[in-house]
């Protein structure tokens, strides 16, 4: 019998970098198989059991301390376990920290906080780092070991915070433990990742040699308990029975002189009474606007978390759908796969499919924490799309304009859609409509002081290694008594108008107007999320922005490089979250996935931006012609991993040289930045937050965040089984600003920063805020 297959136990301690880790790992051992667990998945009696399966064990990092037992798990028990079991273990981090507490060192708060800072770290040259050279390590870590009076553990490397030395790795002198303190699984650390990864594979396979410790073959008692090997792309569950594929059908034009505002007010866009979607392209990098031309039977989704049905609408008709063995996401797949369509023009990313928005607790959803949901009434479905089957798209690079169907034998429509928009007539106006005179606006902004308070909490959160960054946001509130903007929103959508004037103010590449009853979304996002290519061979991107300069006579693409990649803390932030989309990619993936680009300086037409590229392909044949996943399920099925967005996304208003302004949606370690921001922020961000875009029926997507906008809550239009409102002559918009908080944030400074992102938006509404209040 073949010798068994070499394995690795890898304890996954809720971290946002565990996939980074179990990449490092193949790279290092390339035939390895890597189990992961979560550290409070089993007992140790459970790990002991299957000890003999596994060549070494990998402790990864996670949020909090090692001396709380919910933050540690059953790692607390590794350490010591009987040495008739024992096994190599590397620790990373929290992995670290655990390991010198249970061997009497003390866990202490830093003087500073390290997040995402780059350290030179200098060691014995033994053991894990016998033949390094030069190492700079990432750190992520507020607590650190002080090792002072305990007999049983080595220091192997060091760094120099100022004068104090701080521990970056260790052994234990009788056990088979190493552990770091940097994360070698960063894409910043260079000399001691995947050099001191295989010093560790050689010195835990002696050991075993030497121990004469024999694998285990793996069998299905074992299978039950861990599951499949890491990479294992996981891809939403569809039916085996798939319908043929629609043809798509495409008649184009050159009109550069079209604009979308024209053809949205063609398509009737100005009533109030029916659904409406375009996701527009109004300044680089952006190219492509797409206007879905809906019919009265387009089909619509809604779905709300916590509930086991969904709303499926067409026309008058709302039925509500049972779940069943699907949840939300799986349905969704499985509702796409029964609508393929092939033979539209390559160059076009959208022929038709899905298109609306998903909200930040969908996301919340997608992380298994509870829902904290208290009513339904007058809350914005969390999945809100409609299918659509035919469409205009306008290429702004060669004024081109294409219209499509998927509809089959819709020739007339195509050819009376086409012949009207040849003989459209420009129409460029954006006027608002007068409100009459007892028309009241009233702006309702979060508590000051509230907000300030929330900082000093989010901040000792910080402190405390429970993340290393958050995230906080709070909504504002518009509310317009206008009886005469009601009675004439069916020929004057006043959303539309306020729309266009946003445009104007704040044109962006990834815009939208969204009027998904009861939900109206009006965005001019400047950052793209996610988008992926249409398979087969698809290639998954995302293109975080941190860091903008305005342009001037001055800021010449020397200065700005410097201003930017000169900045360790634009750096610093940039370098989390592509460390976190890394994880993401390769949790659903697999290890191709590569940084094409770390913060590099982009220019635009009014700003420098500093921009990194990651991307991600699918494993051959994981997405091909025949497969189930050929219709775009593993980019949805990677959605639904990433949410809620960990972008960093930039103010539109800028001061004249760096901007202060930018933030994650969340923090990292994710899950539990959404747990800690839950607890501060106090309500739902609802829209605010998530995403919005497109799943097409070719396969492909792009799906932008929902910032620099606005939402509000309009039954009137809604399907049968909304409840309806008594107070028809009020309106109410909501916006979302915040920042991301490090443990340098200054309230004060946070607040005003807050305030100046919601001065784009807030003029829409003919309003503003001063800086401070």
């Amino acid at each position: 019998m073949s010798p068994a297959a070499e394995r690795i136990l890898l304890v996954d301690s809720y971290d946002s970098f565990t996939f980074n880790l179990a990449a490092l790992c193949r790279r290092a051992v390339p035939d390895c198989r890597i189990h992961i667990i979560k550290n409070d998945q089993l007992t140790l009696p459970d790990v002991l059991s299957y000890a003999q399966y596994f060549s070494a064990i990998i402790v990864g990092p996670g949020p909090g301390s090692p001396d709380i037992l919910e933050d540690i798990g059953v790692v607390k028990d590794l350490w010591t376990m009987d040495k008739s079991r024992m096994l190599p273990i590397f620790g990373v981090c929290l992995g670290l920290q655990s390991l010198a507490s249970e061997y009497g060192a003390r866990v202490e708060r830093l003087p500073v906080v390290k997040h995402g800072q780059v350290s030179v770290v200098e060691h014995t040259g033994t053991d894990i780092f016998k033949g390094v050279g030069v190492v700079k390590a990432v750190r992520y870590h507020s607590l650190h070991a002080e090792l002072s009076g305990s007999k049983d553990l080595e220091e192997l490397a060091w760094t120099f915070d100022d004068d104090a030395r701080v521990t970056m790795a260790l052994k234990h002198n009788k056990r088979p433990y190493w552990a770091v303190q940097y994360h070698p699984e960063s894409i910043l650390t260079h000399g001691g990742g995947i050099e001191v990864m295989l010093n560790f594979w050689s010195l835990a396979r002696s050991w075993n040699a030497a121990h004469n410790r024999r694998l285990r073959h793996w069998d299905t008692k074992a299978s039950r308990i861990f599951g499949r090997p890491w990479p294992n792309p996981r891809i939403p569950f569809t039916s085996g029975h798939y319908p043929a594929s629609r043809t798509v059908v495409t008649s184009a034009i050159r009109r550069p002189d079209l604009s979308v505002v024209t053809v949205c007010e063609f398509l009737g866009v100005a009533d109030d009474r029916s659904p409406f979607v375009m996701l527009e392209s109004a300044a680089q990098p952006g190219r492509y606007t797409i206007v879905g031309c809906l019919h009265p039977s387009s089909p619509r989704i809604t779905y709300s978390i916590g509930e086991d049905i969904l709303h499926f609408q067409q026309g008058d008709a709302c039925s509500r759908v049972a779940l069943g063995s699907h949840d939300i996401w799986s349905w969704t797949a499985h509702f796409m796969s029964q609508r393929k369509a092939s033979g539209g023009l390559a160059n076009i990313p959208f022929w038709g499919g899905l298109v609306g928005y998903l909200s930040y607790e969908l996301g919340v959803e997608s992380l298994s924490l509870p829902s904290t949901v208290t009513a339904m009434d007058n809350r914005h479905p969390d999945m809100n799309l409609v299918f659509v089957e035919r469409s205009i798209v306008l290429d702004s690079m060669t004024g081109t304009v294409y219209i499509q169907s998927i509809i089959e034998g819709d020739s007339k429509w195509l050819a009376d859609t086409t012949k009207l928009l040849r003989s459209a007539t420009q129409n460029h106006s954006t006027n608002i409509a007068p409100s009459s005179t007892n028309a009241q606006t009233t702006i309702i902004l979060p508590d000051s002081e509230t907000y300030k308070n929330r900082i000093y909490c989010a901040k000792e959160h910080l402190f405390a290694g429970e993340s290393y960054e958050l995230c906080l946001t709070a909504p504002t509130r518009v509310i317009l008594d206008d009886p005469l903007s009601r009675k004439s929103s069916q020929t004057h959508s006043l959303s539309w108008q306020r729309y266009k004037l946003l445009r104007e103010l704040n044109p962006a590449p990834y815009g939208a107007y969204l009027r998904l009853h009861p939900t109206t979304l009006l965005a001019s996002s400047p950052e793209r999320f996610l988008s992926f290519t249409r398979p087969p061979g698809s290639t998954f991107q995302l293109r975080p922005i941190k860091g903008t300069v305005r342009k001037g006579p001055d800021i010449t693409r020397a200065v700005a490089e410097r201003l930017l990649r000169g900045s360790p803390k634009e750096v610093a932030e940039n370098l989390m979250i592509v460390d976190l989309i890394r994880h993401d990619l390769h949790h659903v993936i697999g290890e191709d996935v590569d940084v094409k680009k770390f913060c590099d300086v982009e220019e635009y037409s009014t700003v420098w931006q500093l921009v990194s590229v990651i991307e991600g392909k699918a494993v051959k044949g994981a997405d091909g012609p025949n497969s189930r996943r050929a219709n775009g399920a593993l980019g949805w099925e990677l959605l639904k991993r990433s949410l809620p967005p960990g972008q960093y996304c930039p103010a539109l208003l800028f001061p004249p040289l760096c901007n202060p302004l930018t933030g994650s949606m969340t923090g990292a370690p994710k899950k539990r930045s959404v747990e800690i921001l839950r607890t501060l922020e106090g309500g739902e961000r609802s829209v605010y937050s998530g995403v919005f875009g497109y799943w097409c029926v070719g396969g492909g997507g792009d799906w932008s965040v929902t910032i620099r906008s606005c939402f509000k809550y309009d039954d009137r239009y809604g399907c049968e089984h909304m409840p309806t409102r008594c107070d028809a002559d009020v309106e109410e918009w909501v916006m979302g600003a915040g920042g991301a908080i490090t443990a340098l944030s200054d309230p004060e400074s946070e607040w005003d920063e807050m305030l100046i992102k919601l001065r784009s938006v807030l003029r829409v509404f003919g309003t503003s805020v001063p800086c401070r209040n």
